[in-house]
């Protein structure tokens, strides 16, 4: 390996502990910003369990290898002397960690988006860290209340905003990529994550999700049309959907089983939109 591959990962290691003494749990990055460790999985068959994550004893499991514990993070930086970087992860205590990440490649003006957001719903966003990414970018650390998981987003926030928060991971100031090094933007490295706002909190969070009945309330019949869908292949997909949806609604449990049929479409391949215009055409044939 080039001296300054060796330099690279020594500095990558040095500034993973120093995150680590912060209460911060890392694991190694590969110029590509991806963990730096394959699964030691990827050659296994197919298990018939939930998959590893990390109980086997071994390294290569992810975010799921996260450490605060210096031998351990010394040691995932020896099964990886390619690191060139560290990855932080979200969502574990103390911090619970939440990662604002304004993007600058999507042609939009993401810091400019979270201040309308801001202006709209009546916060600010508190002085804490502020990592300057390669590409112009920037991640704001915020910390998150310890009961509450904050999921990962792309652009839900708006065009240009991303969200890291429970299994995922942002790259640690000091790393070196192939397009550059992450740094802290000055004056901010000493700060401790900022308790994030409740309001900006409340638009991380997804909407509660409407109750609908299952497809057990509504007999075995309505179980069995699910299952129908389910087993469609491609080139009878709305076929059987549109089969299903007539006797749901020639049978009265069209209305409550809607939601179960568009899913089951979905599932096999079909858009969200095709599969409820299959199902209106189905209610307007049925005289519904």
């Amino acid at each position: 390996m080039a001296t300054t591959d060796r330099q690279a990962t020594t500095l990558a290691l040095a500034h993973a502990l120093s995150a680590a003494e912060r209460g911060l749990a890392v694991i190694p990055l590969s110029r590509t910003k991806l963990p730096a460790l394959r699964s030691p999985h990827r050659t296994d068959p197919q298990p018939a369990g939930p998959p590893c994550h990390g109980e086997c004893g071994r390294f290569g499991h992810g975010i799921h290898d996260a450490s605060t514990d210096p031998a351990r993070i010394r040691a995932l930086f020896a099964a990886a002397p390619r690191a060139t970087g560290y990855g932080i992860a979200c969502g574990l205590p103390p911090h619970h960690l939440i990662g604002v990440d304004l993007d600058t490649k999507t042609g939009t003006d993401a810091p400019a988006a979270l201040r309308e957001l801001a202006q709209r719903h009546l916060f600010t966003i508190p002085a804490t860290v502020v990592v300057l990414t390669p590409s112009g970018g920037r991640h704001l650390w915020l910390s998150g209340p310890p009961d509450v998981v904050v999921p990962n987003s792309a652009g839900r926030l708006a065009p240009g905003i991303d969200i890291r928060g429970a299994g995922g991971y942002l790259v640690g100031p000091g790393s070196r990529t192939g397009h550059g090094t992450y740094t802290a933007a000055p004056g901010t490295a000493h700060l401790a994550p900022a308790a994030c706002p409740p309001a900006l909190l409340r638009l991380l969070l997804p909407p509660p999700r409407p109750h609908h009945p299952t497809p057990a309330s509504t007999g075995g019949h309505g179980q069995g049309l699910v299952q129908f869908v389910l087993a469609a292949h491609e080139g009878q997909r709305n076929t059987r959907l549109f089969w299903a949806a007539c006797r749901a609604y020639e049978d009265g449990i069209g209305p409550a089983l809607v939601d179960h049929l568009v899913d089951a479409a979905r599932t096999t391949g079909l858009s969200e939109r095709e599969a409820r215009a299959t199902i209106a055409s189905a209610a307007r044939m049925t005289g519904h």
